[in-house]
């Protein structure tokens, strides 16, 4: 198993910057890619980055390319996603995941483990 612990969301007004980070604990040498996902106010979950603990491959949702960087850190097991630039619409829980495929993907049904999640708020 993999425990997958989000933090560092909160509160922050419009162009306004935060950083989540998630770290993983367990069985983390199964898990091959880490992603984030988030899921907005009555609205489906939705992929917004990922990356690979070898390579450091990534890959970004349109909507966040040029303003979110996802990062990793091998040595702490954790995973952060730098969050500049925020517009209301970024308002959402987020959530981390882990995958164990090797493949870099966006879907949401091919990752194994999930945290909690962390609250995101974006004030205009």
């Amino acid at each position: 198993q993999v425990q997958l612990v989000e933090s560092g969301g909160g509160l922050v007004q419009a162009g306004g910057s935060l950083r989540l980070s998630c770290a993983a604990s367990g069985r983390t040498f199964s898990t091959s890619v880490m992603g984030w996902f988030r899921q907005p106010p009555g609205k489906e979950r939705e992929f917004v980055a990922a990356t690979t603990w070898s390579t450091g491959w990534t890959v970004y949702a349109d909507s966040v390319k040029g303003r979110f960087i996802i990062s990793r850190d091998n040595a702490k097991s954790t995973v952060y996603l730098q969050m500049d630039n925020l517009k209301p619409e970024d308002t959402a829980v987020y959530y981390c995941a882990a995958d164990s495929s090797g493949m870099l993907t966006r879907r949401a049904d091919e990752y194994d483990y999930w945290g909690q999640g962390t609250q995101v708020t974006v004030s205009s």
